[in-house]
């Protein structure tokens, strides 16, 4: 990519732009903090998996097959698949933006769905470097905190079950899941996980069925990508 410096009015609009998607899905983290709680899990490991791990959709996995009784190997496997797009995410951006040694591990954390969008339209590294930074940076500290905001006060409320917060984790998945339905492949595969996981509800353990919609949304993701070769 081209090294030209940023001029001080694109430096701004790309700031900008960042830190308004930043505020935007960093505040969702208190979301998760009710969900973590409402599902079993305290204060405690809920924000460690947050500042840990750091992609709300696995974060919502996790916390829906612990919630629903599942095994913590289950709620770890379908939190791997669904991270696994973030591995496709960083051979997209490793070339973009070519940073080496700690500083690469240390973006590595930082690569989820929203700093990988602000990054890939930039024309030139340092647009494209800013954009990323502004963007993971301040939904990881937004995320963290609204996290804890939203799990000390998911466990002040005591059960869960009084208010309908037990319903929560699923209610927060499918909320972060529609906006993402924007084409018929994407539409395909939720529809079919979907189907695939109420049928085997009733057949298999907790977590199971949330493991084989991910398999199904993992391959054709899989036989996408490869059309597009």
């Amino acid at each position: 990519m081209p090294e030209e410096p940023l001029g001080d009015h694109e430096r701004a609009a790309v700031v900008r732009d960042s830190l308004a998607v930043g505020v935007a899905t960093g505040a969702y983290g208190i979301s998760f903090g009710a969900a973590g709680v409402a599902a079993g899990l305290d204060v405690w490991q809920t924000c460690v998996l947050s500042l840990l791990m750091f992609t709300g959709a696995s974060q919502f996995a996790l916390a829906g097959v612990i919630g629903a009784g599942g095994s913590p190997v289950a709620a770890a496997a379908a939190a791997l698949l669904l991270g696994t797009r973030n591995t496709l995410y960083g051979l997209r951006l490793a070339p973009m933006l070519a940073w080496t040694g700690a500083r690469r591990w240390g973006a590595a954390h930082l690569v989820i769905d929203e700093s990988t969008a602000m990054t890939i339209n930039r024309h030139t590294r340092p647009a494209a470097r800013l954009g990323f930074l502004t963007t993971g940076g301040s939904i990881f500290v937004l995320w963290n905190l609204f996290t804890a905001i939203g799990a000390f006060g998911g466990e002040a409320m005591g059960d869960p079950r009084t208010y309908g917060l037990d319903a929560a984790v699923g209610g927060a998945f499918l909320a972060l899941l529609w906006p993402r339905l924007t084409d018929t492949t994407h539409r395909v595969a939720a529809v079919a996980g979907a189907a695939l996981a109420i049928a085997l509800v009733p057949l298999t353990p907790a977590g199971v069925p949330v493991l084989a919609a991910a398999v199904v949304a993992l391959g054709m993701a899989l036989r996408v990508r490869e059309a597009r070769r």
